[in-house]
Parts: structure tokens; sequence; C-alpha cells
């Protein structure tokens, strides 16, 4: 790809990726086009030139002829210095069936010709296997764990081992702030894909796509975090109106909730907020074996559990509940238009002091759903409180000097007050559990029911969550006074009333985002009129599990699926309509998303619960049987089920439909490593001196963090109009 830099030619060559990559489309194609010098693709021969109509080869080989077909293409002239963003990639999206502006980073001929775009999230491929540097004949790995060290040694260096070498040298030369080599300006350019020098596994991507962009993932270096590649994706901003910009300017702290032009609510029972064992075990929970709808998921819980010291051994009590079905209330004993869906509500909020080894708690306060106190104990530790932590807790030895009331005595009580029809209700209410040494399968927890606005693992603040969403001022405790844990747990309940009053959709970054599927509905169909009887544009989500419980609440249609086959039958399924119009109308939707995870499962970027505790995911009934049914036992055989899968999206997309592949993310092994690392340290350094902890952090892991997300956040993707 050179010539980049001859500023003196008339005209840059140009790289082209359109239907099977061609179309010269470009800054300089449309120059040269309107000087009437465009000139035939010399790729593929079936193509006229710009100035005549298209002839295209569909399939069977008919010729079709097709006037002002879509294209994507790129000059070479303007090199990217910087990678694309997941942003630029939705934009693209939005460019092709709605209101977006141009993207920058390719051009597109003919764009309100796109009828469709189906938008495809494959975790686990890699730069480095289209460049070498990651081999496709390894067995898959879990994430490196390095051994416990000795006290007083550095293991930082002693974990080098098993990650290869490359990888080792750039986490110490960044470590002792030895800058890598610089890049190549062409490291940043899309890189074409020749099958001659591809590994076999991904040969067949060179069919399908004529360049791999570079796509970088949402995050923040400085502190080493990776946002969600998914709701960089499914959440578009809202341009704000100069009133919302002047109240920026003169509202101090977070800008109270809004409700939207189109702000619709929608009343949703509590049962709907339950969090999923997924959910809770992303979330630090120790999780009740009532949980695991599976017997190997019970025994991984167990297995985790025993590891934690956190059995019944270790004084650990779980709530009297043997499956979840047992919490289900009977169709008679709900009260028609209830909330509560016949359950029993109680939203729970302690203080912990810090005592030798760990935290433990000093008081637990617990409210029921009219606002009432349930319970509110002080608690005296069994061991000697190190710090009482009065300006957070509230608690001083004065107010425990009388108190002979100890945590078993809390426990005890819980199991009695607590049945399986109770729902507890908190604010990172896995400390408090943790305090509590105590499981229950149904719970609700505030910092993920109101996602931070830049997507997790961000949580926002209850005292934030709060004074944006309730006008309430709380936390203001000073000196001795310390945090009320009544304010808090009521303050929780009110969270959760005002959610299931207003819907899903409340409290999710509406005010500065919003939903890709919800801009999509404001956008006519191509022939219609904007009028009330236009439903606009259509989406559907596909995914294993339950996608409709997160970003799949605002899409039209939502497709689980138990396996990446089921993945690309529901696509299918959603571009194309069902039949019968069973679910999805013929025709199908205008816009898809899925996502195919058995190739970073496969590799251990995620905890494995998603795919040993799926039984419970619904069947897709149009699930095609293939290769994925038999476990792959080389990443060369995972990476070809995951290529081939995408091949048979692509096969079955009707023509001028936009394909978008992207991986979100790359390598995040080492990040997690480091990442929990950091957790053991703050959670013993809390509690432990120095000379007693099992690990350290320096600032040799804290630079090592830093490399890390930012090879995590190399992510890859691929464009292309069929």
């Amino acid at each position: 790809m050179g010539g980049g830099n001859n500023k003196k030619r008339k005209h840059a060559q140009y790289a082209h990726d359109g239907p099977n990559g061609d179309s010269n489309i470009g800054v300089g194609a449309t120059l040269a086009h309107l000087r009437d010098e465009a000139r035939p693709d010399q790729r593929h021969a079936e193509h006229k030139s710009d100035s005549e109509e298209w002839t295209t080869v569909g399939r069977g080989g008919k010729k079709q002829k097709k006037k002002n077909y879509p294209s994507l293409g790129y000059s070479e002239l303007h090199k990217l210095h910087t990678s694309v963003n997941i942003n630029h990639l939705q934009t693209l999206v939005l460019y092709c069936l709605a209101d977006a502006t141009s993207p920058q980073f390719v051009s597109v001929r003919h764009h309100g010709m796109v009828r469709k775009a189906v938008v495809l999230l494959a975790p686990g491929l890699e730069k480095g296997m289209f460049d070498g540097s990651v081999q496709l004949d390894e067995p898959g790995k879990l994430p490196v764990k390095s051994p416990e060290a000795p006290n007083g040694t550095n293991e930082f260096k002693e974990s080098r081992e098993g990650l290869g070498e490359p990888v080792a040298n750039e986490l110490e030369s960044n470590a002792y702030n030895i800058k890598p080599p610089p890049k190549s300006p062409d490291d940043y350019l899309p890189t074409p894909l020749s099958p001659d020098k591809l590994p076999v596994p991904l040969k067949s991507l060179a069919d399908i796509f004529s360049h791999l962009w570079p796509v970088k993932a949402p995050g923040d270096d400085r502190s080493g975090r990776v946002h969600s590649p998914i709701h960089a994706m499914l959440n578009s901003a809202l341009p704000k109106t100069q009133e919302e910009k002047k109240d920026d300017q003169q509202i101090k702290g977070p800008k109270p909730a809004r409700e939207g032009k189109n702000w619709e609510n929608k009343r949703t029972p509590i049962t709907a907020f339950v969090s999923s064992a997924e959910e809770l075990e992303e979330n630090d929970y120790t999780v009740h074996p009532a949980s695991f709808t599976t017997a190997s998921g019970k025994e991984r819980g167990l297995q985790r559990r025993t590891k934690d010291k956190q059995t019944a051994d270790d004084g650990w009590l779980d709530t009297v509940v043997d499956k979840l079905e047992d919490g289900t209330a009977r169709d008679q004993d709900i009260e028609k238009g209830s909330i509560t869906d016949g359950r029993s509500v109680v939203a729970m909020d302690c203080e912990m002091c810090r005592v030798e080894g760990e935290m433990a708690l000093t008081r637990i306060s617990l409210v029921e759903w009219d606002g009432s106190v349930l319970l509110d104990e002080l608690v005296k530790p069994d061991k000697p409180i190190i710090d009482y932590l009065t300006p957070y807790s509230g608690i001083t030895a004065a107010k425990l000097e009388n108190v002979t009331t100890s945590l078993k005595d809390i426990q005890d009580r819980l199991l009695k007050e607590i049945t399986p029809k109770h729902i507890l209700l908190g604010h990172s209410l896995n400390a408090d559990l943790m305090a509590l040494k105590l499981t229950h399968p149904f719970v609700i927890d505030t910092s993920i029911l109101y996602p931070h606005p830049r997507g997790p693992p961000m949580k926002s603040s209850l005292k934030w969550l709060a004074q944006k969403y309730l006008g309430r001022q709380i936390q203001k405790g000073h000196g001795t006074q310390g945090h009320d844990s009544i304010e808090d747990a009521r303050a929780c309940l009110d969270l959760v009333k005002m959610k299931c009053e207003r819907g899903p959709q409340w409290g999710t970054s509406e005010a500065i985002v919003e939903s890709i599927f919800k801009r999509l509905k404001r956008t006519p169909r191509a022939g219609s009129s904007n009028d009330a009887s236009n439903e606009g544009k259509t989406g559907a989500i596909v995914d294993q599990g339950a996608p409709e419980r997160n970003f799949g609440s605002m899409a039209s249609y939502c497709i689980g699926c138990a396996d990446d086959a089921g993945v690309v039958g529901g696509v299918k399924r959603a571009v194309l309509g069902d039949e019968d119009g069973s679910y999805v109308p013929g025709g199908g939707v205008d816009f898809t998303w899925g996502r195919l995870q058995e190739l970073a499962a496969f590799r251990g970027w995620w905890n494995d619960n998603r795919r040993h505790d799926s039984s419970h995911a619904p069947q897709d009934s149009t699930s095609a049987s293939t290769d994925s049914d038999s476990p792959s036992s080389t990443l060369a055989e995972a990476v070809t089920q995951t290529v081939n899968n995408i091949k048979a999206v692509r096969d079955v997309l009707p023509p001028c439909t936009l394909l978008v592949v992207y991986s979100g993310t790359g390598d995040p092994r080492e990040m997690a490593r480091l990442h929990e690392r950091q957790r053991t340290f703050k959670r013993e350094y809390a509690v432990k001196k120095w000379d007693e902890l099992s690990v350290k952090w320096t600032d040799d892991e804290e630079q090592a963090l830093k490399t890390a997300c930012r090879k995590a956040r190399e992510g890859l993707g691929f464009v292309t109009i069929t």
C-alpha cells in the first residue's frame, strides 16, 4: 500500500471494500467521477464503471441489474494514525440506516440503498492471528495465574513464566518506563486480507472482507479498565439542546434525570430485575446453590466457595431455598396490578468496622416495602476492632460498649425472617452479604440496576444515584455521624420502586445516550411517511441466554440461543423473518446484532459459567447442526468454527446488507489477572500489615496493568456490503 506520502500525485490509489471487496470510492474517487475520470475496477470484471449501471453477479450465477448499488471504500491518501473506535462502526450503521453523519474512516457510496445491517460481536479473534504473532495450533488456555509468592518477593517478575517472552518483556519494559519502539504509520492502515498470507483457519474471511481494521475498545488506560464493547455499539449519544448545555454549566453534581419527549412509563414487576447467577458472579457475589440450574454449576460453585473459605465450616449460611421455583408466588397470592408480584421485599444496608484480617459487621438495618423498619441492630464483632471507620460507619467504641448481639445471633434471625418469597435489595449488596456470611438467590443490586453511564465495570455511588434520580441528599454525616444505614436502605428501596414504575430503561443513561434500537424506531422505513402509524425501522438482538434482560430490552425482537450455531440460525431468522410470521414477520428486521461466544470461552477470556450453566437458555428452532456440537481441541479448530459461523451468516444475507464484524477487545486475561491481584491486595491491605500480605502491589504492577489494559483494548473489525 505504497504512495501514501507522495503529495505530488494527482490521484491516490484506492483500496476497495464493496461486494466481494470491490468498488472505487472515497474522496479521491468522487473527484475522479466528477471529472469523468472514473476507471473500471480491475479486480472484478462483472462491475462496470461508475458512470454506468453496475452489473452484479447474484447467487447461482444469475446476473442482475443494480442501479446505484451501495458500496464501501477508503483512500490510502488519508492514512489512519489512530485506531477506529467502536463508535465509528456504530456511526457507519446509523449512517446507512438512520440519521447519523458520514463516517470518517470509510466512504459509503449510495448509502441510502442499504436495506439492512447485521453486526456480529466475535470476541476471541485477535490481530495477532493475522500477522502470525498468535499461534493457532495451541490448545485452549485459561487465564494465567501465578503461584502465591513468599512474603517479600516480587511476584510480578515471577509471573513472567507462562506469559510468553514477548508479552513478558513488554510488560517488564513498561514497568521500568522503557518506551516500546515506535510503530510504523502503516500499522494503523486497514490491512489487506490476502488468502495466500493468512493461516488456513482464517482464509475464508478474505472471501468476505477485503481489509482488517484496527478497532479500539472503550476504556481508561490510567485506571486499567476496559469498558463494555456491547454498550459502545448498542447505545448512541443524544445531541444536547442549548438549554441542556446551559443547565450543565449551572448545575453542580449529577444532572437531575429527565423524561425524554418520547418517554413512556412501562410498569414492570420487581421480579424482572432480580439478578441472574451470571450477573451475581460477575459482580463478586457468593452465589446461593439454588441459583445454579445444573449439577455441574452447583459443583463449580461449591469448589469456588471451598477455595475462598465461604462454606458452612467457615461460618457461612445459605437461606432455606431448595430451588428457584420456590420463590414464585401462586397466581391467587398476587394482587392485581401489584408490582411486587406476590413477593416480600426487604432493603438491607450494613455498616462494618475493621478487625484483624477482615471487615466485620457492626450494624444491620432492614426496611420493608412500605418503608417501615424491620430490623436495626448493633453487632459486637468476635474479634477486637482495629479501626471503627467512624466517618463512614458512624460506629464508636461507646456505641458498642454494652452490645452483646453477635454475628451468629443475626444469622439465626435472618434465616427465620428471610424465606424463598423474599427479595433482598441493596447497593453493592455483595459487601453486606460478605460481612453477614450469608447467601440468598433473589437479589436486586441498585449498582447493577442503574448502570454507570460509561458502562461496566464502573459503578455509580448510592449518593450520586439518590441525588440524580430521587433529588435527595444522603450520606451527609460528618465526624462521628457517618452514614445512616436506614437512610441508605430507604434510598435503595425508592430507587427500585421508581424503576418498577418507570420501566427497565429508566436509569440506563437515557439522559446522555439512547438505545440504537430506539433510535432506529424513530427512522421511517423507505416509502413510508413518518407519522403515528409508522413504527419505524425494527431491530433484533440474538445472543445466548436471555438477551431481553439487558441491552435487548428496547429491541423489537429478542432471540435467545444455547450456542453459536443457534446464534447463526437466530440471525438468519431475524434478517429473513419466520416463514409463518410466528414471531419475526416476513421480510425480517432492519438491524440485527448477534454475538458468537464460543471462541472467547474456549480461550478462557471470561468466567466459564456462561458456557457450563446455559442449559436454561431457550433453544432456537432454527439452529443448524454444525461442527460446534463436538468441542474443539485446538485454537485452530475453534477459530475455524467461528469463521465458518461468520461465513454462514454472510451466506444468508440478502443483497444491499451491511455486515460488520468486530472482536470487541483484545486478550483481556493478563489485565484480569492483575485486577484480581489488585483486589486481593486492597482487601488485605485494609486489615493487615504490609509484611503479612500474601500479594504486593507496587509501581511495577501498576505500570504492568496499564500495559495490559492497552493491549486488551486492541480489537479488530471487518466491514462489507453484500
